[in-house]
């Protein structure tokens, strides 16, 4: 496990569309689904990374919390399932089951949307304005598997929150800090290691 933290793509950076299947309908998901949303959360996650299963809890009231309100939410695994079998779809249905998550889940099997978000590390989050314009990238709160501070979802609530409240997000944002992305052999990305 390499510690790696977010890439922190540039503020006001347009939301990447794509198109990949939600493991638990089939559905297939891309920008447009969620189109007229004041906001879209997209988080990069996997299920078995411990900063995951951290906040996974979190994750899900998250998604209890704010799709009632405009919000628009997707989770994206990326992992190589050749070498991180734990990642495959069907491992990553039965999480979304058993959390009840109220968001897409979905597998991005060729890498092509985390690398076009520039997604470095599991979770990793970026949030959107409702003009599709990156407002916010960085930690959920300042809670670890490490440390005993309590997870709270504080600095990403925030950002939900001026968003939904037309305020604008402070631009002063930490860094996620997780498991890097398992990249494919020979699929890395110019900006990992």
């Amino acid at each position: 496990m390499a510690l790696t933290t977010s890439t922190m793509l540039p503020l006001g950076t347009l939301a990447p569309d794509f198109q990949l299947p939600d493991v638990v309908s089939g559905d297939t998901i891309s920008l447009s689904t969620f189109a007229g949303k004041q906001a879209l959360l997209v988080m990069f996650i996997c299920q078995h990374c411990p900063f995951v299963k951290h906040v996974k809890t979190e994750l899900a009231q998250l998604g209890k919390d704010y799709n009632p309100q405009n919000v628009g939410m997707v989770a994206i695994s990326a992992n190589d399932i050749h070498n991180y079998p734990d990642d495959a779809p069907e491992k990553l249905k039965a999480m979304a089951v058993e959390l009840d998550l109220p968001f897409p889940v979905c597998y991005d099997a060729s890498q092509e949307t985390a690398k076009a978000y520039t997604a470095a590390c599991t979770p990793d989050f970026f949030l959107f304005d409702a003009e599709q314009k990156l407002v916010y990238r960085g930690q959920l709160d300042d809670s670890r598997p490490s440390n005993d501070k309590p997870i709270t979802g504080a600095d990403l609530r925030a950002a939900i929150e001026a968003v939904l409240a037309s305020r604008p997000v402070p631009t002063e944002q930490k860094p996620s800090v997780g498991c890097n992305i398992k990249w494919k052999p020979g699929n890395e990305p110019s900006y990992y290691g």
